[in-house]
């Protein structure tokens, strides 16, 4: 990541947790993301079907790469198949 990239680069808060930068240079989806910072999030299909991975979004904004077809709430998110356009806050 160019410290150019860097400065631009969201940061990830979960509660409870430390917080890191999103590498959208390292990493295909916020699910990867929060997997190699040691984060445990249940997840199943990893492509937006089950909703297994359903997270309470706090704060911030994601955008998803492909269009999730499992059901989810205003104020969750599919960490499987979207990536933060802002600094986010993810429940623990």
């Amino acid at each position: 990541m160019s410290k150019e990239q860097d400065n631009q680069a969201p940061w990830v808060f979960v509660q409870g947790q430390q917080a890191f930068k999103f590498d959208a240079s390292q990493h295909d989806s916020l699910l990867q993301a929060l997997e190699e910072h040691g984060v445990d999030v249940h997840y199943e299909c990893r492509a937006g079907f089950c909703g297994s991975c359903r997270t309470s979004i706090l704060d911030g904004s994601v955008k998803y790469s492909t269009q999730p077809i499992a059901f989810f709430r205003q104020g969750e998110i599919l960490p499987c198949c979207c990536v933060p356009t802002s600094d986010i806050t993810l429940d623990e």
